[in-house]
């Protein structure tokens, strides 16, 4: 069942994240605050691939206007070659995906603010203080993040900085320990009071060159200073009668995925039934002929300039490849055509969309989990593996998965290709968010309706008849920094945590027991319908149920107010 609210929601990886993510859009935030501020507290928390170091994909599409996509894919530094990866002429792949030959110039920081320049509405230092506290004052480590940083130590213990950052010493984090990054916090207060040029200028900057000079690397703080965001028109196809807003390249994701989509649309494939083997044979054969035309063609639009994108997610390129797709026979790869991209799974992902109408679809990462495993010394955060992306070097396209193609060999300032794809599916006025790159998402504890309307949500900022405690903070008249903390205190008290300092273990919050919620809580919850679609304690205990009606079912479907 979707999860539906009236005021916007935010679905990440990580509850905490998703929550600094939520309280922007409650004080007031669009969009692009919740997704920026989301991005940074992932950086924190999700140091798997929230990162700072990486790169990625912005997708938004407003509630007026064009929609557009952010590229901030890392790019190759400018002393980079075709041949770097090869040791005395045989391909090293330690070189291609390890150690600081492998970090690619970040782009994070710099999409997030020429994202929030273009689009933001609450100051840019408030965004980030959730981030910087987060990382100064430390949060709970969860189960997952012990076991994955457990699993990852023997390979961050040729970095001393790293070490000392997620373990005690070589000592592996246990649930429930608490995770303080002071370094990290440092740096996400340069990027606080200087924007971008807080990263890529300045003391970070200095840093990241002083440990790429010190262990082999290429970035120089001129890499840094050139580093470029480009605004992209997305792609756009039809599925079905969904309008679909993807990623162009250097994302091979969105054209793969048209393709793809293209392909199957010629087949019913309800009627094979999901996941049955002529299912999945058809989506194999699409699969395999859009990584095909992934290697052929390609690559970083600043370098290859004859890319036939409109061809490949055209309906009449699909017509004639489902004409070379066998019924009962599967095709053969060919190792001269095809690319088995090695971009990993830790990629992550989130969506968000406002009261407004207004969503972004944001994907980032730093390739492996925990990119190179490279904390950069005195800056707290770890730097990508995504040099990785490239293709391994001239003519080496072989049976094993090397590829040698042309348009994916690293080049100075390149974009390695990516299969990142940011996708936002609209259905009449509803905009769905979300990844089609097989990324894992979560929602959030507070839920959102994919088809909330502005109108209604503009109507009830300006003293609408939403309960007191979900009343907009702007519209209240308060201070949107202010707001944060006491919507998280509302939140904390109704959810029936104690507040920080008071619980029974060193100052962890420890939510009570179900009994022991207050006994009006336990008859709302119980009486409210909206109680048994949305599972957050908060919205269902303090607002009565006729106030958090469905929105969607109040609009006949048509065009946006």
């Amino acid at each position: 069942m979707p999860v539906r609210a009236r005021n916007g929601m935010v679905a990440s990886q990580n509850a905490i994240a998703s929550q600094v993510g939520m309280e922007v859009l409650l004080a007031g935030g669009n969009a692009v605050d919740a997704a920026v501020a989301t991005a940074f507290a992932l950086a924190v928390v999700h140091p798997e691939a929230g990162n700072i170091g990486g790169g990625g994909f912005l997708l938004l599409r407003p509630s007026s206007g064009p929609a557009s996509v952010y590229d901030f894919r890392e790019q190759a530094p400018a002393a980079a070659t075709p041949t770097m990866f090869l040791t005395d002429g045989r391909y090293d792949r330690e070189r291609h995906h390890q150690g600081h030959l492998a970090v690619g110039v970040p782009g994070t920081v710099a999409g997030l603010h020429l994202a929030w320049l273009d689009n933001g509405r609450l100051p840019w230092k408030d965004l980030l203080q959730p981030a910087i506290a987060l990382a100064r004052d430390g949060f709970m480590v969860s189960d997952g993040l012990a076991r994955a940083l457990r699993a990852e130590l023997p390979r961050m213990k040729p970095y001393p900085a790293s070490l000392a950052q997620f373990s005690r010493a070589g000592v592996p984090y246990e649930m429930g320990d608490l995770l303080q990054q002071e370094d990290l916090a440092k740096t996400l207060e340069r990027i606080a009071a200087k924007g971008a040029r807080g990263f890529y200028e300045g003391e970070t900057a200095l840093l990241i060159e002083k440990e790429m000079k010190a262990r082999g690397g290429l970035i120089t703080r001129e890499d840094l200073k050139s580093y470029t965001v480009y605004r992209r028109p997305p792609l756009r196809g039809t599925y079905r009668g969904h309008e679909l807003l993807t990623a162009p390249p250097p994302s091979s994701g969105g054209t793969g995925l048209l393709q793809s989509l293209n392909v199957l649309e010629g087949y019913d494939l309800k009627a094979m039934g999901f996941g049955s083997s002529r299912y999945l044979h058809h989506v194999a054969e699409a699969l395999r002929r859009a990584f095909a035309d992934r290697a052929r063609f390609l690559g970083d639009p600043s370098f290859v300039k004859d890319m036939p994108v409109e061809r490949l997610i055209s309906k009449e390129y699909a017509a004639s490849l489902r004409k070379t797709i066998a019924l009962n026979r599967a095709s053969v790869s060919s190792p001269a055509s095809f690319e088995w991209p090695a971009e990993s799974n830790e990629t992550t992902h989130f969506s968000v969309v406002d009261g407004e109408g207004s969503a972004v679809s944001l994907t980032y990462t730093l390739e492996d989990g925990y990119g190179s495993a490279i904390v950069v010394p005195g800056a707290g955060f770890l730097l990508n593996n995504e040099m990785g992306d490239f293709n391994a070097g001239p003519g080496l396209t072989d049976a094993t998965g090397l590829v040698g193609s042309e348009p994916n060999l690293a080049a100075p300032g390149k974009r390695m290709l990516s299969n990142m794809t940011p996708t936002i599916v609209v259905e009449g006025r509803a905009a769905r968010a979300r990844d089609r790159g097989g990324r894992r998402t979560q929602d959030p504890r507070h839920g959102a309706s994919d088809r909330a309307r502005g109108s209604r949500l503009r109507d009830e900022r300006a003293g609408g008849d939403r309960c007191a405690a979900h009343q907009s903070p702007v519209a209240a008249g308060r201070d949107p920094a202010r707001a944060v903390r006491a919507l998280g205190r509302h939140r904390r008290r109704a959810q029936g945590e104690r507040p920080p300092g008071r619980g029974a273990r060193g100052g962890r919050m420890e939510p009570r027991p179900r009994d022991s919620l207050p006994r009006r809580h336990a008859r709302r919850r119980q009486r409210s319908p909206q109680a048994r679609r949305c599972g957050n304690r908060a919205l269902t205990s303090t607002c009565r149920a006729e106030e958090n009606e469905d929105v969607g079912a109040r609009h006949p479907e048509g065009d946006r107010p």
